[in-house]
């Protein structure tokens, strides 16, 4: 039986209960395929709102570049930081980045081994999101050297100083595990983008992007040896980056709990900090995936049930992370060390204590709601509540990073931090980093899998004793192609 009539002909067959509101409509092959690809290959598909958000992150990319450019020319110093606080937006803002490419990683990587379908609509743009957040954090340590132009110096490569790497920092330990990070994430995303630049390259009609996708497809034919290599190579990938999304974040709180600076000095913070990542990651994708839905009509392909369990992975890891907040109380205050009770006391009711109770609110009271199912499948609460958890876990780096350090042991060595307007306008250039460059993937990459979306669409009404059947061999092999 030809694959598009087996499937046009499966409505009254009954739906598979596992892939049930994963995909609405009368979905083929065809519908899946034309809707996808369409967007990359027509102009047309792209209205106003992506000319808004492409140029305002044009607009804000170029604030980048000029801060970038003073910024080289005067040193750090323009930035807020001085002594006692060395640390301050620049490493907030790279822990809040590289925590924000987590959730892409977790949900293509981790939800992959576990077999779970629902990944297949969210996947790709949650992949892509990874990779420019992971971009834009990897600028603030680069700047915060104070002489960028020599961090290969951070490598261990041959010099005449007979020089190496202080291997003992845990800033060194950043250095190898977020560049590990980002090369396997680049590997998975480009990797899973083969099939549907193939699929690209046979509907493209301008001969100029058909030479471009086909040098991108790397000669993909949809055969069966091409299929085989992908699944192996797709696996082993997914087997690489799930260790990842646990100890980057890891390794990144090594920075401060392997020092001795009250409020730092904590076992609790890999696994603590490992939660946080994913909880702003997951905000960060459905703030990106309620628009996109809205503005491309992808009502059909990423639906309510794909934002209820989003919501429930949120609620999940905040409540980690509440958790984590509770027991730096608790230690602080019945540990029986002084300098940490201190800190706690100057955390919450100190000249920053206000930063200290925005983040509980944020953090900790509102996300609350999502316990409600109505607000899980609401569009604009959870919108608003992803935004909320997104401030609030800048304030959480805010008061780890820059509020610590203003009170140490000695009170000779005490005192106040106050950004610069530099500060303000190097994170909004990453904004604009990051919104121009997503939205340049969404206008020439296919934002959600076409071949996956296939394979839902066949799983959707071939389950049990039909699942495993010839035509379903033949499917397998054919997803990556325009033909069926």
């Amino acid at each position: 039986m030809d694959n598009e009539s087996s499937i046009q002909s499966s409505s009254s067959v009954p739906e598979n209960p596992a892939i049930a509101g994963l995909i609405e409509g009368d979905q083929t092959f065809e519908t899946v395929t034309e809707r996808i690809v369409s967007v990359v290959l027509s102009q047309s598909k792209h209205k106003l709102p992506w000319w808004i958000m492409t140029a305002i992150g044009f607009l804000f990319f170029n604030v980048l570049g000029i801060s970038l450019t003073y910024l080289v020319f005067k040193g750090v110093g323009i930035w807020g930081i001085n002594q006692p606080v060395s640390w301050g937006w620049a490493i907030i803002n790279f822990v809040w980045w590289i925590g924000i490419g987590h959730a892409g990683t977790l949900i293509s990587a981790f939800l992959a081994l576990m077999r779970q379908q629902w990944r297949a609509s969210i996947n790709r743009f949650a992949e892509a999101m990874t990779i420019f957040a992971v971009m834009c954090a990897g600028i603030f340590p680069a700047l915060h050297t104070g002489r960028p132009w020599v961090d290969y110096w951070m490598f261990p490569l041959p010099n005449i100083l007979a020089m190496w790497p202080q291997w003992r920092s845990p800033l060194m330990w950043d250095v190898f595990a977020v560049g590990t990070y980002f090369t396997i994430s680049v590997l998975f995303w480009f990797l899973g983008l083969v099939p549907d630049f193939a699929t690209v390259r046979d509907r493209a009609e301008n001969p100029v992007i058909k030479y471009v996708y086909a040098i991108l497809s790397l000669g993909w034919r949809g055969a069966a040896s091409h299929w085989e290599r992908f699944e192996t190579a797709y696996l082993i990938l997914a087997g690489l980056s799930t260790p990842l999304v646990l100890s980057v974040h890891s390794v990144v709180s090594f920075d401060f709990s392997v020092g001795i600076v009250s409020g730092w000095h904590a076992t609790i913070f890999p696994p603590y900090f490992v939660a946080g990542a994913l909880y702003a990651g997951f905000a960060m994708v459905i703030m990106l995936a309620v628009p996109l839905r809205k503005w491309y009509h992808l009502e059909d392909y990423v639906t309510m049930k794909h934002f209820d369990w989003m919501a429930k992975m949120m609620l999940t890891s905040g409540l980690i992370v509440f958790y984590g907040y509770i027991m730096e109380c608790f230690f602080a205050y019945f540990g029986g060390d002084y300098f940490d009770r201190r800190m706690m006391e100057f955390r919450q009711f100190g000249p920053y204590g206000w930063a200290y109770w925005v983040l509980i609110l944020t953090n900790c009271i509102i996300p609350q709601a999502l316990w409600i199912p109505w607000v899980r499948r609401n569009l604009n609460w959870l919108f608003f509540i992803s935004v909320v958890i997104s401030i609030g876990m800048w304030f959480e780096r805010y008061v780890i990073v820059a509020v610590s350090l203003t009170r140490q042991f000695l009170p000779g060595s005490w005192g106040y931090y106050t950004n610069t307007i530099w500060d303000v306008l190097v994170y909004l250039g990453t904004f604009g980093l990051f919104t121009f460059f997503f939205f340049l993937f969404v206008r020439f990459a296919p934002m959600i899998s076409v071949f996956e979306m296939r394979d839902l669409v066949w799983r959707r009404f071939h389950f049990g004793h039909h699942e495993h059947g010839a035509e379903t061999a033949e499917m397998e092999h054919t997803t990556g192609t325009t033909e069926a």
